[in-house]
């Protein structure tokens, strides 16, 4: 049985903490920043854990980085 291939572009824009879960970064934080409050733009750099519905699709892309 051939490798499974990491979804290249998925690879780049999630990782796993030590537990397992998948981390993400915020979108709507790149452009049209004047007319976001400094509040929303600062919570948008935070990164967040993604839902644990996508959990599954996003862990079959990254096959070895679970």
């Amino acid at each position: 049985m051939p490798k499974i291939k990491t979804h290249r572009g998925a690879a780049k824009r999630f990782s796993f903490t030590a537990s397992g879960k998948i981390k993400r970064s915020k979108a709507y934080a790149s452009h049209i920043l004047t007319k976001k409050t400094r509040k929303r733009k600062r919570n948008l750099r935070k990164a967040t854990l993604l839902d644990k519905r996508d959990m599954n699709g996003i862990k079959k892309i990254l096959p070895y980085m679970a």
